[in-house]
């Protein structure tokens, strides 16, 4: 399909009394709702109806829809790069021109209402007959309610094109359809070796009693896990420990955020309507068991107005994460790797567009510095735009060495999502001089706690079966150096040890 780049173009010089009409239609067709109705407003932004003086943001979507129109061309050939199919985003073109044409349309019949209105004043004071005058009237408005009807149609098609449309990859990422274009930044550490067979995390969890799968799932199903003694102690010591290193070295601010999220949160972030299946409902409510810190953070400020002297924001938070693993069947069955909940601390940065990218490069090195104090190999890993997560334009992941797999496992993502999250969640800073502007959002984790504990064990395990306890944790871990294998704690104990 040839996109007409230039009529797209030229459209958009309409923008600001089309986006008045709409927001004038848009209020009506609320006002006719009953109380409390979501009927027609399912998939439109949390508070997209009461955004009066928005003006510079043009859409509740993710994508921008002056992007979109300015250069259909671009956009279709960067979402092309990320896997989707060229026929979405120019169904909304389409769609897109057709309202906009309807609500130029709606503004041309109420002129013409008004000019037939005073005509048929002036036939009366005349006292004429204004038949011919009043049947004009009622076509105008047989019409005009023709057009709001299509347009009440054409909300939701619109928004559930534009939901389902991932953010645009930045340039600099490398382009190709997986994980095999990635691409290897740098590497810290040389991968451990030992001179005996390296057992896995779930061997190890088990021979020191500190990880109970068969009673995970007892108590729960597959995927859950129960730790015990020094296996809990060493997962509380890594959250203190990074809580304290992003708090007191990194400047980010600790927030304990509800661990239960409304449909809106999700949506702010990018995951609903998406991701539905891979999240945690509560039956019977709207609200869902959070899947990652960065849903409560990014959703902090949700539809303010930041002043431009408080950014950039930074939040660090500690949150158990609920996943549904859907699609997951038969991955990573066994030990910690791949869990229905798990312990992870989050950062997240709020900033300027002009400043995000080097956010991005800060903090990347505040989740590589829990790696680097905990001794732990690891490489950096820019993805490709056909493995960059869906509301992100560049993810460099963290990975791991873990010497029983011989591979680097992932252990951190870390985002710069640009104005993606912000434009859907509302998010805003008001500069010096000039209208408000669209945030930058960008988030990381900071670290996966489970996967640090499964590289603490693998990384560090010793010939007689015990593990090492990292340096960096000691103060967090009451004394305790080295995690020794069970028939040597009963035996200590027994001993009066």
């Amino acid at each position: 399909m040839e996109l007409d780049a230039c009529a797209m173009g030229r459209a958009c010089t309409r923008d600001r009394s089309l986006l008045r009409m709409r927001h004038a239609w848009r209020s009506r067709r609320l006002r006719r709702e009953a109380p409390g109705s979501c009927s027609g407003t399912v998939l439109l932004a949390p508070g997209a109806a009461s955004r009066p003086g928005a003006g510079e943001i043009d859409s509740p979507a993710m994508l921008s829809r002056e992007l979109m129109r300015n250069d259909p061309q671009g956009v279709v050939e960067r979402l092309a790069s990320r896997g989707v199919d060229p026929e979405l985003p120019q169904s909304w073109l389409r769609l897109d021109a057709e309202r906009r044409a309807a609500l130029v349309e709606v503004e041309e019949l109420k002129r013409r209402h008004n000019e037939a209105s005073r005509a048929i004043g002036a036939v009366k004071q005349r006292g004429g007959d204004a038949a011919a005058e009043i049947a004009a009237v009622a076509s105008l408005k047989q019409r005009a309610a023709e057009l709001e009807t299509r347009l009440a149609a054409l909300e939701p098609e619109i928004a559930a094109i534009e939901l389902a449309l991932p953010n645009l990859p930045h340039p600099s990422i490398p382009r190709g359809a997986d994980e095999s274009a990635n691409r290897v930044e740098r590497v810290v550490g040389e991968p451990t070796t030992f001179a005996f067979e390296p057992r896995p995390h779930w061997e190890l969890g088990q021979a020191l009693g500190i990880l109970d799968f068969e009673r995970g799932a007892k108590l729960a199903g597959a995927r859950f896990t129960v730790s015990f003694g020094a296996g809990a102690l060493l997962e509380r010591a890594l959250i203190g420990f990074m809580l304290d290193l992003h708090t007191r070295s990194h400047g980010y601010t600790e927030v304990l955020p509800p661990f239960i999220v409304n449909r809106a949160a999700l949506v702010g972030t990018g995951q609903l309507p998406k991701f539905e299946q891979d999240l945690f409902k509560l039956e019977g409510h709207d609200y869902f068991l959070v899947p990652t810190a960065e849903v409560p953070l990014t959703n902090l400020h949700r539809d303010e107005i930041l002043d431009e002297d408080r950014l950039p924001l930074r939040y660090t938070a500690y949150t158990p994460c609920f996943r549904s693993e859907a699609g997951s069947y038969g991955k990573d069955v066994r030990g910690l790797i791949r869990q229905h909940q798990f312990n992870k601390v989050e950062l997240v940065q709020l900033t300027t567009p002009e400043t995000s990218y080097q956010a991005l490069e800060e903090l990347t090195s505040h989740a590589e510095k829990i790696l680097q104090q905990l001794e732990l190999p690891y490489r950096v890993i820019c993805l490709s735009t056909g493995d960059t997560g869906f509301a992100a334009a560049k993810t460099y992941d963290l990975e791991v060495w873990l010497p029983a797999q011989v591979a680097y496992r992932e252990i951190s993502s870390c985002s710069n999502c640009e104005d993606f999250q912000a434009r859907r969640a509302n998010l805003r800073y008001r500069p010096t001089t000039g209208r408000p502007r669209l945030l930058h959002t960008l988030n990381g984790s900071g670290l996966a706690v489970g996967r640090a504990l499964i590289a603490i064990l693998e990384n560090c395990q010793q010939p007689d079966g015990s593990v090492l306890i990292p340096a960096a944790l000691h103060p967090y871990t009451g004394g305790l150096t080295r995690i020794a294998p069970i028939a040597e704690s009963q035996h200590h104990h027994r001993r009066g040890g």
